[in-house]
């Protein structure tokens, strides 16, 4: 916190600070426990009618009244992880360069994780891409395969849901807003709404929230128009190299495409054309596959990778639950990470549902670490205008990644 000369906590923001990144100090709330004051890091969003906006790293806006400031000052974005096996570097250490952790900006890993996951149909409004992966029904008129539970948040097979038609994933299903959309943001919106609605969709809007370069005053701007956050993941980055040192355990068969057996333990064994489109493109597209037990058995274990350029992603890494713990998760990874260095690559990316420990705990253990936080924003039923800020704050199987 900022202190004045003698010693007293000094407010040094103002509404002339919307948009840049914050930490402020508030009196707590009445009755709220022992402590006296409440910290808050975010980026200010709005300061309207005494109130303030701050939304945090993981996407959630806080409103702070104005009365209960008593300390406030403008902080530097948060530093990207570039330390040694993707960590934060340590004052005095150097890690080398081959695991170096990657430093990127949100706009560039949004990038290189939308041609990871290319939809059938996209088009361009100003700097934002709409896009669309949609087919009316599955390859084989049926549901997914047997071994599929509920589908995850933001995966759904193609096909019709409460009367609506839903596409393969929200990711191919949504807009990408990396830039000026070259209307302003009501008239921008519409357009997104009617474009969707053509196709029978609903419409979703991709942001970001946590990174250098990253939409939290666009998130706080949907909020006020009504639409709903409905899927909040992370992408986590690393270096490759010390995932493909990882010893070589169960064998691993890397393809370029996917057969039955794969997609039947991807879960999605009645997947449509469209979904089989968006899983097989992308700038150097690997897929991998620990054999199973016996002939007819689906694999152990599987995952996908995309190469291109400089960065690796993963995703789709699903494992037998009979034979978790064995390390063929960590396996397919060192598989398709050597693959991807032999392709040129240096960096790796994922994507992981915040409540899936099992994940977090591997992909911690191979040197990656949270760059952001993505959220889809669905919009509303009805014409929604922006609202004015509250005059009171409010009140303050696991998924695997690529699944969101």
């Amino acid at each position: 916190m900022e202190f004045s000369a003698a010693g007293r906590l000094v407010v040094r923001i103002t509404p002339a600070d919307v948009g840049k990144r914050v930490s402020v100090r508030r009196l707590g709330e009445p009755g709220a426990g022992p402590e006296k004051f409440t910290d808050t890091v975010g980026v200010l969003t709005s300061w309207d009618n005494g109130v303030l906006m701050i939304t945090r790293r993981d996407g959630e806006s806080v409103a702070i009244p104005q009365s209960a400031l008593v300390a406030g000052k403008v902080v530097p974005a948060r530093p990207p992880a570039t330390g040694p096996d993707g960590g934060a570097a340590r004052h005095g250490t150097t890690a080398p360069a081959r695991r170096r952790g990657p430093a990127a900006s949100y706009p560039e890993l949004a990038r290189i994780a939308a041609r990871a996951w290319r939809p059938v149909e996209s088009e361009r409004l100003g700097e934002w891409e709409l896009r669309a992966a949609v087919e009316a029904e599955p390859r084989d008129g049926g549901r997914p395969g047997p071994h599929a539970g509920p589908p995850s948040p933001g995966e759904r097979p193609a096909g019709v849901v409460g009367g609506r038609r839903t596409g393969f994933t929200r990711r191919a299903n949504s807009v990408l807003p990396l830039g000026d959309p070259g209307l302003p943001l009501d008239a921008a919106l519409d357009a997104v709404r009617r474009w969707y609605d053509e196709r029978g969709l609903p419409a979703y809007v991709q942001t970001a929230t946590g990174a250098e370069g990253t939409q939290e005053l666009l998130c706080a701007e949907l909020e006020r128009r009504g639409w709903v956050r409905e899927v909040t993941a992370e992408l986590w980055t690393g270096a490759l190299a010390p995932v493909a040192d990882r010893a070589e355990g169960a064998e691993v068969v890397l393809s370029r495409s996917v057969d039955e057996a794969w997609l039947e333990r991807y879960g999605r064994k009645g997947v449509s054309e469209v979904a089989l489109r968006v899983l097989g493109e992308g700038p150097s597209v690997w897929f991998a596959a620990v054999p199973g037990a016996g002939g007819g058995e689906p694999p152990a274990a599987i995952g996908r990778c995309v190469v291109d350029g400089r960065w690796a992603g993963f995703a789709a890494v699903e494992v037998d639950p009979g034979r978790r713990r064995q390390g063929l998760a960590t396996g397919v990874m060192a598989a398709l990470a050597r693959r991807a260095l032999d392709e040129g690559a240096s960096a790796a990316w994922l994507q992981v549902e915040t409540d899936n420990e099992g994940a977090r705990a591997l992909y911690r253990a191979l040197g990656f670490l949270p760059h952001h936080v993505y959220h889809h924003y669905r919009a509303p039923d009805g014409p929604k205008t922006p609202a004015d800020p509250p005059a009171d704050p409010p009140a303050d199987p696991p998924a695997d990644p690529g699944r969101s």
